[in-house]
């Protein structure tokens, strides 16, 4: 059974344990839906060990639609401190326990669904936030935090090369694909009509693109994707000319980040997660294949045209001066530890 290393929570532990002392009164209950997806995994992984290291005697709610499937495949998280409880975002019975705080983490899966369903892909996030803003609005939270995208911001323009949270920009709802970004706006959107009317305290996390244990290999992942074409013994498969930037994450310090913007975050006031060291797809490509302990071939889909590349990168200045935030694992050290975790489980 492979879990998350113990470096990684304790690192995790170790960069919030004040905010659970001084935000989290012991007994308190976290609900959190998309507690089954690549964030919910560390969220929930990271809540065991550290609500086990400092006694806090909390909860952990998770909504999902088939926890039974859930748990099969991943055991450990059967745990005392863990509550599964069984529903549609959209159209669960709110749980008669108190809730003191909600990660809204919850969002339709995969790049193809909300090319293919892009209705369903909307209704899901808008839906499904304003019923998760409801129950926070009946349990009077804390706070709640919603994960929200950098997709918000539409498509950056090429001469921007961090986008910062003052940037006003949108998807152009004409494009295929729009529905995944404009759906996070409108959710944003709620959050703060929800404030407004009903004092409903949520903090806004517009995440970028992260890496790490749990990170699906067969997704729309493009690290993932690499990972899987070196262990499968394959070329690395690059679907497109490789120059889009991007720029990754460690998700043990995305963990971090999470906690630290739910517990002491200005409310309705977003921050940019995800790191700002940046590069094109085809040198995480060439990063990936320097792992392997044999030559590895890249295949890049499309042929290079003249133009400025599509960038993906966040300021995150805001985070770093308002909430004392960083980012303690550069690219390097993100997508080795990545391979490693993956490389270590085919074992």
């Amino acid at each position: 059974m492979k879990t998350i290393p113990t470096t990684d929570l304790e690192h995790v532990l170790n960069h919030t344990n004040d905010l659970w002392k001084e935000y989290f009164p012991k007994g308190s209950t976290i609900f959190i839906t998309g507690g089954t997806g690549f964030f919910g995994k560390w969220i929930l992984e990271s809540f065991i060990f550290i609500n086990e290291k400092l006694h806090l005697n909390g909860k952990l709610i998770v909504l999902s639609r088939d926890p039974e499937n859930f748990l099969l495949q991943f055991p450990q998280f059967n745990h005392s401190s863990i509550i599964f409880l069984k529903g549609d975002i959209r159209t669960f019975i709110f749980p008669e326990a108190k809730i003191d705080f909600i990660v809204h983490a919850a969002t339709a899966p995969g790049v193809s669904f909300n090319i293919e369903q892009p209705l369903l892909m909307f209704d899901t996030i808008v839906d499904g936030t304003k019923n998760i803003l409801e129950l926070a609005k009946q349990k009077k939270v804390k706070a709640i935090l919603h994960t929200s995208s950098g997709a918000v911001y539409g498509k950056q323009p090429s001469e921007l090369t961090h986008v910062s949270e003052e940037y006003i920009g949108s998807p152009d709802i004409y494009e295929s694909g729009a529905a995944y970004g404009e759906g996070k706006r409108v959710a944003e959107m709620l959050c703060n009509l929800y404030f407004r009317n009903y004092n409903v305290p949520s903090k806004v996390a517009r995440c970028f693109a992260f890496a790490g244990p749990y990170l699906p290999l067969d997704g729309h992942f493009a690290v993932g994707n690499f990972i899987k074409n070196i262990l499968d013994g394959a070329a690395i498969k690059v679907n497109s000319d490789g120059t889009a930037i991007r720029s990754y994450m460690y998700a043990a310090d995305l963990t971090v980040w999470l906690f630290t913007v739910l517990f002491k975050g200005n409310v309705c006031h977003p921050y940019n997660v995800g790191s700002e060291e940046d590069l094109s797809i085809e040198d995480v490509a060439k990063i990936i294949a320097s792992f392997s302990n044999k030559p590895v071939d890249i295949q890049i889909a499309e042929k290079k045209i003249n133009s400025k590349p599509l960038r993906y990168v966040p300021s995150t200045s805001r985070a770093k001066q308002e909430l004392n935030l960083q980012s303690y694992f550069n690219t390097k050290q993100t997508l080795q530890k990545t391979f490693n975790y993956y490389l270590n489980e085919s074992k």
